[in-house]
Protein backbone atom coordinates (compact mmCIF):
# COMPACT_ATOMS: atom_id res chain seq x y z
CA UNK A 1 0.00 0.00 0.00
CA UNK A 2 1.53 3.10 -0.91
CA UNK A 3 0.97 6.90 -2.43
CA UNK A 4 2.78 9.10 -3.86
CA UNK A 5 1.67 12.85 -3.71
CA UNK A 6 2.00 15.10 -6.35
CA UNK A 7 0.18 18.46 -6.54
CA UNK A 8 -1.13 20.45 -9.19
CA UNK A 9 -1.02 24.33 -10.35
CA UNK A 10 -3.92 25.17 -7.82
CA UNK A 11 -1.28 23.09 -4.82
CA UNK A 12 -4.35 20.76 -4.49
CA UNK A 13 -2.66 17.20 -3.35
CA UNK A 14 -3.42 14.13 -5.90
CA UNK A 15 -2.54 10.66 -5.99
CA UNK A 16 -0.37 8.62 -8.03
CA UNK A 17 -0.03 5.06 -7.86
CA UNK A 18 3.71 3.73 -8.09
CA UNK A 19 3.86 0.43 -9.92
CA UNK A 20 5.92 -2.15 -11.65
CA UNK A 21 6.16 -3.29 -15.06
CA UNK A 22 4.56 -6.84 -15.56
CA UNK A 23 4.87 -10.32 -14.42
CA UNK A 24 6.27 -13.35 -16.95
CA UNK A 25 5.58 -17.15 -16.80
CA UNK A 26 7.01 -19.91 -19.12
CA UNK A 27 5.59 -23.84 -19.37
CA UNK A 28 7.69 -26.85 -20.62
CA UNK A 29 6.22 -30.29 -20.80
CA UNK A 30 7.19 -33.80 -21.43
CA UNK A 31 4.49 -34.77 -23.31
CA UNK A 32 0.93 -32.49 -24.09
CA UNK A 33 -1.25 -31.08 -21.22
CA UNK A 34 -2.92 -28.46 -19.90
CA UNK A 35 -0.30 -25.94 -19.95
CA UNK A 36 -2.97 -22.82 -20.14
CA UNK A 37 -3.88 -24.31 -17.04
CA UNK A 38 -0.45 -24.03 -15.50
CA UNK A 39 0.25 -20.71 -16.77
CA UNK A 40 -3.05 -19.49 -15.53
CA UNK A 41 -2.49 -20.73 -12.05
CA UNK A 42 1.26 -18.78 -12.50
CA UNK A 43 -0.29 -15.89 -13.55
CA UNK A 44 -2.57 -15.77 -10.81
CA UNK A 45 0.02 -15.51 -8.32
CA UNK A 46 2.01 -12.67 -10.43
CA UNK A 47 -1.21 -10.60 -10.65
CA UNK A 48 0.19 -8.16 -7.65
CA UNK A 49 3.13 -7.48 -10.82
CA UNK A 50 0.53 -6.25 -13.24
CA UNK A 51 -3.37 -5.84 -13.26
CA UNK A 52 -4.00 -3.84 -16.37
CA UNK A 53 -3.73 -6.83 -19.20
CA UNK A 54 -2.53 -10.64 -19.26
CA UNK A 55 -2.26 -13.24 -21.77
CA UNK A 56 -1.71 -16.77 -22.44
CA UNK A 57 -0.09 -18.00 -25.77
CA UNK A 58 -0.15 -22.07 -26.52
CA UNK A 59 2.10 -24.19 -28.33
CA UNK A 60 0.03 -27.13 -30.04
CA UNK A 61 2.96 -28.79 -32.13
CA UNK A 62 3.84 -26.13 -33.39
CA UNK A 63 0.70 -23.81 -34.07
CA UNK A 64 -0.10 -20.93 -31.36
CA UNK A 65 -3.42 -20.39 -30.09
CA UNK A 66 -3.69 -17.36 -27.80
CA UNK A 67 -6.07 -15.21 -26.08
CA UNK A 68 -5.01 -11.83 -24.66
CA UNK A 69 -7.26 -9.06 -22.91
CA UNK A 70 -7.47 -6.03 -20.78
CA UNK A 71 -8.38 -7.17 -17.28
CA UNK A 72 -7.32 -9.37 -14.11
CA UNK A 73 -6.28 -12.84 -14.70
CA UNK A 74 -9.77 -14.03 -13.08
CA UNK A 75 -11.53 -11.62 -15.29
CA UNK A 76 -10.07 -12.50 -18.97
CA UNK A 77 -9.69 -16.13 -18.22
CA UNK A 78 -13.09 -17.75 -17.91
CA UNK A 79 -13.31 -21.37 -17.59
CA UNK A 80 -14.56 -21.76 -20.97
CA UNK A 81 -11.89 -19.42 -22.27
CA UNK A 82 -9.01 -22.06 -20.47
CA UNK A 83 -10.92 -24.75 -22.30
CA UNK A 84 -10.67 -23.43 -25.28
CA UNK A 85 -7.19 -23.34 -25.58
CA UNK A 86 -6.02 -27.26 -26.73
CA UNK A 87 -3.20 -29.15 -24.83
CA UNK A 88 0.32 -28.23 -25.58
CA UNK A 89 3.95 -28.87 -24.65
CA UNK A 90 4.92 -25.05 -24.12
CA UNK A 91 3.02 -21.90 -23.09
CA UNK A 92 4.07 -18.58 -22.56
CA UNK A 93 1.91 -16.15 -19.94
CA UNK A 94 2.10 -12.38 -18.90
CA UNK A 95 0.40 -9.83 -16.76
CA UNK A 96 0.97 -6.37 -17.48
CA UNK A 97 1.01 -3.00 -16.34
CA UNK A 98 2.32 -0.41 -18.61
CA UNK A 99 4.87 2.10 -17.77
CA UNK A 100 5.29 3.07 -21.41
CA UNK A 101 2.40 2.61 -23.74
CA UNK A 102 -1.27 2.97 -22.95
CA UNK A 103 -3.46 0.36 -21.49
CA UNK A 104 -5.72 -1.49 -24.70
CA UNK A 105 -6.01 -4.28 -26.08
CA UNK A 106 -2.89 -3.96 -28.86
CA UNK A 107 -0.33 -3.56 -26.13
CA UNK A 108 -1.23 -6.61 -24.35
CA UNK A 109 1.40 -9.34 -24.34
CA UNK A 110 3.06 -11.71 -25.22
CA UNK A 111 3.71 -10.37 -28.41
CA UNK A 112 3.68 -13.09 -31.40
CA UNK A 113 5.33 -12.61 -34.65
CA UNK A 114 5.39 -14.78 -37.50
CA UNK A 115 8.13 -14.49 -40.31
CA UNK A 116 9.87 -16.76 -42.57
CA UNK A 117 11.65 -18.95 -40.12
CA UNK A 118 8.53 -19.55 -38.01
CA UNK A 119 6.42 -18.21 -34.96
CA UNK A 120 7.71 -16.21 -31.74
CA UNK A 121 5.97 -15.68 -28.94
CA UNK A 122 7.81 -12.93 -26.44
CA UNK A 123 6.56 -12.02 -22.99
CA UNK A 124 8.68 -9.18 -21.25
CA UNK A 125 9.25 -7.36 -18.02
CA UNK A 126 11.45 -3.79 -17.56
CA UNK A 127 12.03 -1.31 -19.86
CA UNK A 128 14.70 -0.51 -21.90
CA UNK A 129 16.75 2.75 -21.83
CA UNK A 130 17.18 2.73 -25.44
CA UNK A 131 14.04 1.83 -26.41
CA UNK A 132 13.29 5.27 -28.61
CA UNK A 133 16.55 5.17 -30.12
CA UNK A 134 16.01 1.44 -31.42
CA UNK A 135 13.02 2.09 -32.48
CA UNK A 136 13.52 5.08 -34.31
CA UNK A 137 16.05 2.94 -36.49
CA UNK A 138 13.57 0.45 -36.88
CA UNK A 139 11.18 2.73 -38.13
CA UNK A 140 13.20 4.72 -40.67
CA UNK A 141 13.82 1.37 -41.90
CA UNK A 142 10.18 0.71 -43.17
CA UNK A 143 9.43 -1.28 -39.69
CA UNK A 144 5.52 -0.61 -38.47
CA UNK A 145 5.06 -0.60 -34.96
CA UNK A 146 1.46 -2.24 -33.92
CA UNK A 147 2.09 -1.31 -30.17
CA UNK A 148 3.05 1.47 -27.98
CA UNK A 149 5.42 -0.61 -25.95
CA UNK A 150 9.21 -1.33 -26.11
CA UNK A 151 8.47 -4.97 -26.20
CA UNK A 152 7.75 -4.82 -29.79
CA UNK A 153 10.95 -3.43 -29.94
CA UNK A 154 12.75 -6.26 -28.78
CA UNK A 155 10.46 -8.93 -31.07
CA UNK A 156 11.83 -6.64 -34.07
CA UNK A 157 15.15 -7.40 -33.21
CA UNK A 158 14.83 -10.65 -32.55
CA UNK A 159 13.27 -11.17 -35.26
CA UNK A 160 15.78 -9.15 -37.73
CA UNK A 161 18.71 -11.14 -36.19
CA UNK A 162 16.50 -14.58 -36.50
CA UNK A 163 16.85 -14.16 -40.02
CA UNK A 164 20.42 -14.28 -40.44
CA UNK A 165 21.30 -16.44 -37.18
CA UNK A 166 21.39 -20.12 -37.18
CA UNK A 167 19.36 -20.64 -34.25
CA UNK A 168 16.73 -18.39 -31.80
CA UNK A 169 18.97 -18.64 -28.70
CA UNK A 170 21.66 -17.06 -31.28
CA UNK A 171 19.53 -14.46 -32.62
CA UNK A 172 18.70 -13.61 -28.79
CA UNK A 173 22.47 -13.36 -27.92
CA UNK A 174 22.88 -10.72 -30.64
CA UNK A 175 19.83 -8.80 -29.77
CA UNK A 176 21.44 -8.84 -26.65
CA UNK A 177 24.53 -7.09 -27.59
CA UNK A 178 21.61 -4.45 -28.71
CA UNK A 179 19.30 -3.96 -25.95
CA UNK A 180 20.48 -1.37 -22.84
CA UNK A 181 18.28 -1.12 -19.70
CA UNK A 182 16.03 -3.78 -17.98
CA UNK A 183 14.89 -7.14 -19.40
CA UNK A 184 13.73 -10.19 -18.33
CA UNK A 185 12.13 -12.32 -21.15
CA UNK A 186 10.31 -15.47 -21.89
CA UNK A 187 10.12 -16.04 -25.50
CA UNK A 188 9.01 -19.48 -26.97
CA UNK A 189 9.60 -20.57 -30.80
CA UNK A 190 7.77 -23.51 -32.23
CA UNK A 191 10.62 -26.15 -30.67
CA UNK A 192 11.73 -24.64 -27.69
CA UNK A 193 11.09 -22.00 -24.58
CA UNK A 194 13.98 -19.74 -23.91
CA UNK A 195 14.06 -17.24 -20.98
CA UNK A 196 17.18 -14.59 -20.78
CA UNK A 197 17.50 -11.86 -18.38
CA UNK A 198 19.78 -8.70 -18.95
CA UNK A 199 22.92 -8.14 -17.68
CA UNK A 200 22.28 -6.39 -14.95
CA UNK A 201 19.77 -8.07 -13.28
CA UNK A 202 17.19 -5.46 -12.84
CA UNK A 203 14.57 -7.39 -12.45
CA UNK A 204 13.65 -10.86 -11.34
CA UNK A 205 13.81 -14.37 -13.40
CA UNK A 206 13.84 -17.59 -11.98
CA UNK A 207 13.05 -21.64 -12.85
CA UNK A 208 11.90 -24.30 -11.20
CA UNK A 209 11.04 -28.29 -12.02
CA UNK A 210 7.48 -30.05 -11.09
CA UNK A 211 7.76 -33.51 -9.81
CA UNK A 212 6.43 -34.86 -13.53
CA UNK A 213 9.46 -32.87 -15.18
CA UNK A 214 7.81 -30.05 -16.31
CA UNK A 215 9.80 -27.28 -16.92
CA UNK A 216 8.84 -23.53 -15.09
CA UNK A 217 9.93 -19.81 -15.83
CA UNK A 218 8.91 -17.06 -13.82
CA UNK A 219 9.52 -14.25 -12.19
CA UNK A 220 8.52 -15.07 -8.98
CA UNK A 221 9.33 -18.03 -6.75
CA UNK A 222 6.11 -17.50 -5.58
CA UNK A 223 4.31 -18.46 -9.13
CA UNK A 224 6.72 -21.66 -9.36
CA UNK A 225 4.97 -23.01 -5.84
CA UNK A 226 1.92 -22.13 -7.63
CA UNK A 227 2.36 -24.44 -10.18
CA UNK A 228 3.19 -27.08 -8.30
CA UNK A 229 7.24 -26.70 -8.99
CA UNK A 230 10.39 -26.85 -6.86
CA UNK A 231 12.62 -23.65 -7.65
CA UNK A 232 15.80 -24.72 -9.07
CA UNK A 233 17.49 -21.37 -9.20
CA UNK A 234 17.32 -17.64 -10.39
CA UNK A 235 18.44 -16.75 -13.77
CA UNK A 236 21.86 -15.33 -13.77
CA UNK A 237 22.36 -11.82 -14.68
CA UNK A 238 23.23 -11.95 -18.62
CA UNK A 239 22.15 -15.56 -19.13
CA UNK A 240 20.53 -17.28 -21.76
CA UNK A 241 18.50 -20.60 -20.97
CA UNK A 242 17.23 -23.03 -23.62
CA UNK A 243 14.43 -25.23 -22.80
CA UNK A 244 13.92 -28.28 -25.59
CA UNK A 245 13.65 -31.77 -26.24
CA UNK A 246 17.45 -31.90 -25.75
CA UNK A 247 17.37 -30.51 -22.02
CA UNK A 248 18.42 -27.25 -21.03
CA UNK A 249 21.01 -25.23 -21.96
CA UNK A 250 22.93 -22.50 -20.53
CA UNK A 251 24.43 -19.55 -22.62
CA UNK A 252 26.60 -17.23 -20.23
CA UNK A 253 28.55 -14.83 -23.30
CA UNK A 254 26.69 -11.70 -22.08
CA UNK A 255 27.63 -12.20 -18.40
CA UNK A 256 29.88 -10.84 -15.71
CA UNK A 257 30.59 -8.21 -18.09
CA UNK A 258 28.94 -5.23 -16.13
CA UNK A 259 28.18 -5.29 -12.39
CA UNK A 260 24.83 -6.57 -10.96
CA UNK A 261 21.87 -4.09 -10.33
CA UNK A 262 18.88 -5.89 -8.96
CA UNK A 263 16.25 -3.16 -8.32
CA UNK A 264 16.11 -2.89 -4.79
CA UNK A 265 12.70 -1.87 -4.50
CA UNK A 266 11.84 -5.42 -5.57
CA UNK A 267 12.38 -6.14 -2.12
CA UNK A 268 10.76 -3.08 -0.52
CA UNK A 269 7.49 -3.27 -2.30
CA UNK A 270 7.34 -5.10 -5.90
CA UNK A 271 7.96 -8.48 -5.20
CA UNK A 272 5.24 -10.87 -2.96
CA UNK A 273 6.80 -11.75 0.88
CA UNK A 274 6.81 -15.29 0.20
CA UNK A 275 9.07 -14.75 -3.06
CA UNK A 276 13.16 -15.90 -2.39
CA UNK A 277 14.72 -13.12 -5.17
CA UNK A 278 18.28 -13.85 -5.98
CA UNK A 279 18.69 -16.02 -2.86
CA UNK A 280 17.10 -13.45 -0.55
CA UNK A 281 13.97 -14.26 0.98
CA UNK A 282 11.85 -10.82 0.54
CA UNK A 283 9.76 -10.94 4.18
CA UNK A 284 13.29 -11.23 5.85
CA UNK A 285 14.25 -8.20 4.21
CA UNK A 286 11.48 -6.61 4.86
CA UNK A 287 12.13 -7.54 8.20
CA UNK A 288 15.24 -5.52 8.34
CA UNK A 289 14.17 -2.69 6.99
CA UNK A 290 11.59 -1.92 9.57
CA UNK A 291 14.60 -3.06 12.05
CA UNK A 292 16.89 -0.09 10.26
CA UNK A 293 13.98 2.07 10.71
CA UNK A 294 13.60 1.54 14.44
CA UNK A 295 17.02 2.39 14.73
CA UNK A 296 17.35 5.30 12.75
CA UNK A 297 14.41 6.81 13.93
CA UNK A 298 12.95 5.86 17.14
CA UNK A 299 9.41 7.26 18.20
CA UNK A 300 7.93 7.24 21.61
CA UNK A 301 4.58 5.34 21.29
CA UNK A 302 2.24 2.88 22.67
CA UNK A 303 1.77 0.51 19.00
CA UNK A 304 3.13 -0.22 15.81
CA UNK A 305 1.08 -0.67 12.89
CA UNK A 306 1.55 -1.40 9.28
CA UNK A 307 -0.23 -0.36 6.11
CA UNK A 308 -1.26 -3.23 4.17
CA UNK A 309 0.01 -5.12 2.13
CA UNK A 310 4.05 -4.35 2.06
CA UNK A 311 4.17 -2.19 5.20
CA UNK A 312 3.40 -5.09 7.46
CA UNK A 313 6.55 -7.35 7.39
CA UNK A 314 8.56 -3.85 8.07
CA UNK A 315 5.95 -2.87 10.79
CA UNK A 316 7.22 -6.29 12.60
CA UNK A 317 10.32 -5.57 12.07
CA UNK A 318 10.53 -2.41 13.64
CA UNK A 319 8.56 -3.67 16.67
CA UNK A 320 10.80 -6.08 17.31
CA UNK A 321 13.96 -3.65 17.22
CA UNK A 322 11.81 -0.99 19.53
CA UNK A 323 10.30 -2.76 21.72
CA UNK A 324 6.96 -1.23 21.04
CA UNK A 325 3.61 -4.16 20.78
CA UNK A 326 3.34 -4.56 17.06
CA UNK A 327 -0.71 -4.76 16.41
CA UNK A 328 -3.18 -4.90 13.20
CA UNK A 329 -4.67 -1.23 12.52
CA UNK A 330 -5.48 -1.41 9.20
CA UNK A 331 -7.83 -3.75 7.51
CA UNK A 332 -7.83 -3.88 3.63
CA UNK A 333 -11.23 -4.59 1.88
CA UNK A 334 -9.43 -7.86 -0.31
CA UNK A 335 -12.71 -7.77 -2.57
CA UNK A 336 -12.13 -4.43 -4.54
CA UNK A 337 -11.52 -4.72 -8.14
CA UNK A 338 -8.87 -3.05 -9.92
CA UNK A 339 -11.72 -1.16 -11.95
CA UNK A 340 -13.57 0.46 -8.82
CA UNK A 341 -11.62 3.10 -8.03
CA UNK A 342 -12.31 6.18 -10.43
CA UNK A 343 -8.98 7.99 -10.94
CA UNK A 344 -10.08 11.47 -10.24
CA UNK A 345 -11.82 10.65 -6.83
CA UNK A 346 -9.33 8.47 -5.20
CA UNK A 347 -8.73 10.86 -2.35
CA UNK A 348 -12.39 10.33 -1.70
CA UNK A 349 -12.62 6.87 -1.31
CA UNK A 350 -9.94 5.55 0.98
CA UNK A 351 -12.38 4.65 3.44
CA UNK A 352 -13.40 1.73 0.90
CA UNK A 353 -9.84 0.69 0.65
CA UNK A 354 -9.21 0.71 3.95
CA UNK A 355 -10.64 0.08 7.44
CA UNK A 356 -9.10 1.26 11.03
CA UNK A 357 -9.71 -0.74 13.96
CA UNK A 358 -11.13 1.60 16.29
CA UNK A 359 -10.96 -0.19 19.60
CA UNK A 360 -6.93 -0.56 18.55
CA UNK A 361 -6.13 2.63 17.50
CA UNK A 362 -8.11 5.12 19.95
CA UNK A 363 -5.98 6.91 22.25
CA UNK A 364 -3.25 5.62 21.39
CA UNK A 365 0.33 7.07 20.15
CA UNK A 366 1.15 4.83 17.04
CA UNK A 367 3.94 3.77 15.01
CA UNK A 368 2.33 3.69 11.53
CA UNK A 369 4.87 2.06 8.51
CA UNK A 370 4.53 1.98 5.03
CA UNK A 371 6.99 1.13 1.91
CA UNK A 372 6.79 4.53 0.94
CA UNK A 373 5.18 7.69 0.56
CA UNK A 374 3.17 5.63 -3.11
CA UNK A 375 0.62 3.79 -4.33
CA UNK A 376 -3.15 3.83 -4.70
CA UNK A 377 -3.97 5.99 -1.91
CA UNK A 378 -2.22 8.39 0.16
CA UNK A 379 -0.23 8.84 2.95
CA UNK A 380 -2.69 11.99 4.35
CA UNK A 381 -5.79 10.16 3.65
CA UNK A 382 -4.02 7.28 5.33
CA UNK A 383 -2.79 9.09 8.48
CA UNK A 384 -6.72 11.14 8.70
CA UNK A 385 -8.46 7.43 8.91
CA UNK A 386 -6.33 6.72 11.65
CA UNK A 387 -6.99 10.26 13.58
CA UNK A 388 -10.83 10.12 13.03
CA UNK A 389 -10.61 6.55 14.82
CA UNK A 390 -9.09 8.19 17.79
CA UNK A 391 -5.60 7.64 17.32
CA UNK A 392 -3.40 10.41 19.52
CA UNK A 393 -0.41 10.86 17.58
CA UNK A 394 0.91 9.34 14.52
CA UNK A 395 4.87 8.66 14.04
CA UNK A 396 5.01 7.68 10.33
CA UNK A 397 8.14 5.56 9.09
CA UNK A 398 8.81 4.95 5.40
CA UNK A 399 10.93 1.83 4.89
CA UNK A 400 12.25 3.28 2.08
CA UNK A 401 14.73 6.74 1.36
CA UNK A 402 12.54 9.49 -0.58
CA UNK A 403 12.29 8.72 -4.48
CA UNK A 404 14.01 11.85 -5.93
CA UNK A 405 15.25 10.68 -9.60
CA UNK A 406 12.83 9.31 -12.12
CA UNK A 407 13.40 5.47 -12.83
CA UNK A 408 14.10 3.87 -16.77
CA UNK A 409 13.99 0.29 -14.96
CA UNK A 410 10.42 -0.77 -15.45
CA UNK A 411 9.38 1.70 -12.34
CA UNK A 412 6.34 4.11 -13.29
CA UNK A 413 8.36 7.17 -11.55
CA UNK A 414 8.69 9.87 -14.48
CA UNK A 415 9.60 12.95 -13.78
CA UNK A 416 10.87 14.85 -10.63
CA UNK A 417 8.19 17.13 -10.25
CA UNK A 418 5.74 14.58 -9.34
CA UNK A 419 7.92 13.60 -6.49
CA UNK A 420 6.75 15.38 -3.06
CA UNK A 421 10.38 14.65 -1.40
CA UNK A 422 12.02 17.23 -4.78
CA UNK A 423 10.04 19.62 -3.65
CA UNK A 424 9.67 19.61 0.21
CA UNK A 425 11.61 18.65 3.63
CA UNK A 426 10.91 15.83 5.49
CA UNK A 427 9.53 18.04 8.00
CA UNK A 428 7.16 19.94 5.58
CA UNK A 429 6.35 16.48 4.39
CA UNK A 430 4.97 15.60 7.66
CA UNK A 431 2.84 18.44 8.08
CA UNK A 432 1.60 17.77 4.58
CA UNK A 433 0.53 14.88 5.35
CA UNK A 434 -0.47 15.45 8.36
CA UNK A 435 1.83 13.22 10.42
CA UNK A 436 3.41 14.25 13.80
CA UNK A 437 6.69 13.18 12.81
CA UNK A 438 8.41 11.41 9.72
CA UNK A 439 10.90 9.47 8.96
CA UNK A 440 12.47 7.50 6.32
CA UNK A 441 14.61 4.92 5.92
CA UNK A 442 18.37 6.37 5.24
CA UNK A 443 19.88 5.27 1.72
CA UNK A 444 23.22 4.24 3.26
CA UNK A 445 21.14 1.54 4.80
CA UNK A 446 19.57 -0.13 1.54
CA UNK A 447 22.45 -2.66 1.38
CA UNK A 448 21.69 -4.24 4.48
CA UNK A 449 18.33 -5.18 3.62
CA UNK A 450 20.03 -8.52 1.40
CA UNK A 451 23.41 -8.28 2.86
CA UNK A 452 25.28 -7.57 -0.45
CA UNK A 453 26.15 -4.37 -2.27
CA UNK A 454 24.72 -6.13 -6.09
CA UNK A 455 21.37 -3.06 -5.93
CA UNK A 456 20.02 -0.59 -8.46
CA UNK A 457 19.05 2.57 -6.31
CA UNK A 458 18.78 5.05 -9.01
CA UNK A 459 15.87 6.13 -8.17
CA UNK A 460 16.85 7.42 -4.77
CA UNK A 461 20.46 8.35 -5.04
CA UNK A 462 20.45 9.40 -9.41
CA UNK A 463 23.33 7.06 -9.83
CA UNK A 464 22.49 4.79 -12.97
CA UNK A 465 23.57 2.05 -13.90
CA UNK A 466 23.36 2.65 -17.84
CA UNK A 467 23.21 6.11 -19.66
CA UNK A 468 20.16 8.23 -19.18
CA UNK A 469 17.44 7.86 -21.91
CA UNK A 470 17.24 10.63 -24.33
CA UNK A 471 13.26 10.84 -24.13
CA UNK A 472 12.20 9.93 -21.00
CA UNK A 473 8.91 10.38 -21.36
CA UNK A 474 6.42 7.24 -20.31
CA UNK A 475 4.08 8.08 -23.27
CA UNK A 476 6.54 8.88 -25.80
CA UNK A 477 5.22 6.07 -28.25
CA UNK A 478 1.84 6.75 -27.20
CA UNK A 479 1.77 9.81 -28.77
CA UNK A 480 3.76 8.87 -31.63
CA UNK A 481 1.24 6.92 -32.60
CA UNK A 482 -1.25 8.88 -32.03
CA UNK A 483 0.11 11.91 -34.84
CA UNK A 484 0.30 9.59 -37.05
Amino acid sequence: MASLLIFSAKGQAISMDLHEECGVFGVMAKHPEDVAGLVYLGLYSLQHRGQESCGIVVNDDGVFVSHKDVGLVGEVFSSSVLRSFPKGTMAVGHTRYGTTGGTNRNNCQPIEVNHRKGHMALAHNGNLSNAAELRSALEMNGAIFHTSSDTETIAYIVTQERLKAPSIEEALSRAMARLEGAYSLVLMSPQKLICARDPHGFRPLCYGLTPDGTWIIASESCALHAAGAEMVRDIEPGEILIFSKNGVESRREHCGKVRPRHCVFEYIYFARPDSVLDGVPVHSARIRAGECLAKAHPADADLVIGVPDSGLDAALGFSRASGIPYAIGLIKNKYIGRTFIAPDHRLDQVKIKLSAIEDVVRGKRIVLIDDSIVRGTTSRRIVELLREAGAKEIHMRISSPPFLHPCYYGTDIDSREHLIACRHTVEEIAEIISADTLGYLPAGELYALAGKDVYCQACFTGEYPTAVPSDTRKDRFERHLSEQ
